[in-house]
């Protein structure tokens, strides 16, 4: 789905295909938008961005929610510098703000092996929310090893690192303004 703008902007060296482009990637988040606020009602919700791979998403869907809204981050890594992610995350920035009896929306860039998602539904849990639903721009069900969905998918992807828009490798390609498959490990 690559858009004619992209002929300006030659495609950096390491990329390998662009699955997403600018047009595709908002049109979606307008879509995502309107679902989140036919699910979770109209009286605010406190998003929760997954740092950092998901900030510019978190970003963008925030600016479309026709609802008040609060954002929170935190920090929690699985992949590092590496292209396969490990199966415990690690939480290195934890919630600045309570989300006791607060309607909460997960925003995560990626479901791909599931672990992520599990352990911080689970931690978020203990903190009362008075609900808790997850969106994830892109989901990996190939990848799969714990039983969970996220409630709201931006695209589903086959089992490929990917990168821009906010994803990386090794912090690298974040800046791209689409979504792109990766050569190879650089």
């Amino acid at each position: 789905m690559p858009g004619d703008s992209l002929d300006a902007n030659p495609t950096p060296e390491g990329i390998k295909s662009i699955l997403f482009d600018e047009t595709t990637i908002d049109q979606r988040i307008k879509e995502l938008a309107e679902g989140i606020e036919e699910r979770c009602g109209s009286d605010g919700l406190t998003i929760i961005c997954v740092l950092t791979g998901a900030l510019m998403f978190a970003a963008d869907l925030a600016r479309k929610l026709d609802f008040p809204v609060e954002i929170d981050c935190l920090r929690i890594g699985s992949y590092g510098n590496r292209l396969n992610s490990v199966s415990k995350p690690k939480f290195s920035a934890p919630l600045k703000n309570s989300i006791r009896g607060k309607p909460v929306l997960i925003v995560d860039d990626i479901l791909d092996t599931g672990h992520t998602l599990s352990a911080l539904m689970s931690d978020l849990e203990k903190q009362n929310p008075s609900s808790i639903h997850s969106c994830v721009l892109l989901d990996k069900p190939d990848r799969r090893q714990v039983d969970i969905e996220a409630d709201f998918v931006g695209f589903t992807i086959p089992d490929a690192f990917v990168v821009g828009y906010g994803l990386d490798f090794a912090e690298k390609f974040r800046a791209l303004p689409y979504i792109a498959t990766l050569e190879s490990a650089q």
